[in-house]
C-alpha cells in the first residue's frame, strides 16, 4: 500500500494518515476534545512535558547549544553564505579555499 522506499513524500503520508485517523475516530464517536480536555490527560501530557523539559536542561541543551553555535553556525553557515555571496558576485568557486586554514 505504502511505498517506504520513497523518502520524499513522508510528511505528507503522515499529514493524510493523521487526518484518516481523525475521521475514523470521529465516526466511531471519540470526542477528541473532551479526551485531550480530561484531568487525567492533562496532568499525564504534564507530566510527560515535565520530563522533556528536564532532560533538555540537564542533558541536550548544552551540546546541542555548542553544536549550534560554534560548529554550524561559525563553520557550516559562515562558509555557506560566504560562497553563495562569491558566486552571486561572480568569483569562481574552488574546494582547497574552502577549507579552515590553521
Amino acid at each position: 500500500m505504502f511505498n517506504f522506499k520513497n523518502k520524499n513524500k513522508g510528511l505528507v503520508q503522515w499529514i493524510f494518515l493523521i487526518i484518516i485517523a481523525i475521521i475514523i475516530l470521529s465516526y466511531l464517536g471519540f470526542d477528541l476534545r473532551s479526551i485531550i480536555e480530561a484531568d487525567g490527560t492533562q496532568n499525564n501530557l504534564s507530566y510527560v512535558w515535565g520530563g522533556v523539559v528536564m532532560v533538555w536542561d540537564n542533558y541536550l541543551a548544552s551540546p546541542v547549544l555548542y553544536f549550534w553555535q560554534n560548529i554550524f553556525l561559525d563553520l557550516i553557515w559562515s562558509t555557506f553564505t560566504d560562497t553563495i555571496s562569491g558566486i552571486q558576485e561572480g568569483n569562481s568557486v574552488s574546494i582547497p579555499e574552502l577549507v579552515p586554514q590553521n
